[in-house]
């Protein structure tokens, strides 16, 4: 059974043709009806969301296929059912899981036990459906007809703040499988961890990845600016303490220039506006964030397509 857990999952040729497959979706948005007709995928979600619940629930309408939200509060995993049996359970109904979790590990046991495709819609370790948004957002403006991995080769892409979050995890993943350059910049303290650097030995990848705590150093001839809100959802026991330190690391105007004059601006949203990048910034010419938002929507069809077809071979 093909899972997507982490971009790593799809192999590299099978990443090549989602992101094809992303582009054509976009354009001919109504005209894929048809691609899980009389199917029906779940939607569990162990915290709260915005785009990922909106933009699965109508990407999974659009393919055909049937919607069930679930809530893990509302269901018998918040009285304890082992998810070993709510996974065999749920396979029995389902023809595919999205679930969006705190702990990594809900994912890696869901999709240990399921008999249906496994979908990471976030964890606090990493975010493979929003790295392959971003990716994709990146090559519809480098590379329009193709939307060829080949391109990412020759940019510069750099990740600020918190460079220990699950972005940047997902970035440090994404960079070191497909080959490009990635900068991260951050304290000293949120340099990149164990867990990353464990995940790329046992995929046998070589990091790609650099670290730097000075964020003017590594936005000089930057095609693209990066960055995610400072304090996640529950971990705000230390948030006026985070925000002190990771103030050096706003994305604004004046770090902007540094770049390349048409360096891109990316953000998964939600923004915090005044932290962790400027009003100038995030509503400036540069800023791409409104399309890399609409793209969760047809990347996400394309990764539940690309599932489908490979699962048919078991």
């Amino acid at each position: 059974m093909k899972h997507f857990i982490h971009i790593t999952d799809l192999s590299i040729e099978e990443i090549q043709e989602t992101l094809e497959r992303t582009l054509l979706l976009k354009k001919n948005r109504t005209d894929q009806n048809s691609l899980l007709r009389n199917q029906t995928y779940g939607l569990l979600f162990y915290k709260r969301s915005t785009r990922t619940r909106v933009s699965f629930e109508v990407g999974i309408q659009e393919l055909g296929a049937n919607v069930l939200a679930l809530d893990s509060q509302n269901t018998q995993i918040s009285r304890g059912e082992s998810i070993k049996d709510t996974a065999i359970v749920l396979s029995r109904y389902l023809h595919g899981l999205v679930i969006r979790s705190h702990e990594h590990n809900v994912l890696n046991e869901f999709a240990k036990h399921a008999s249906m495709p496994i979908i990471n819609g976030l964890t606090d370790f990493n975010h493979p459906c929003q790295v392959l948004t971003d990716i994709f957002t990146l090559l519809e403006r480098y590379d329009p007809e193709n939307v060829s991995l080949s391109v990412l080769k020759n940019k510069k892409i750099v990740f600020l703040g918190d460079t220990a979050s699950n972005m940047a995890n997902s970035w440090i993943l994404a960079s070191a499988y497909l080959d490009f350059e990635l900068v991260l910049a951050g304290p000293k303290s949120y340099e990149p961890t164990d867990e990353i650097i464990k995940k790329l030995n046992s995929d046998k990848l070589i990091p790609k990845h650099r670290f730097t705590s000075n964020p003017s150093e590594a936005v000089i001839d930057a095609d693209v600016l990066y960055t995610d809100v400072w304090v996640s959802m529950g971990d705000e026991g230390n948030e006026n303490e985070k925000k002190a330190i990771l103030k050096p690391y706003q994305v604004n105007s004046s770090l902007m220039k540094k770049a390349c004059p048409e360096a891109l601006f990316l953000h998964c949203l939600p923004a915090h506006v005044g932290e962790e990048v400027t009003r100038s910034v995030i509503e400036g010419p540069q800023s791409i964030i409104y399309d890399q938002a609409e793209n969760r929507l047809h990347t996400q069809k394309s990764i539940i397509a690309e599932l489908s077809r490979l699962n048919l071979k078991y």
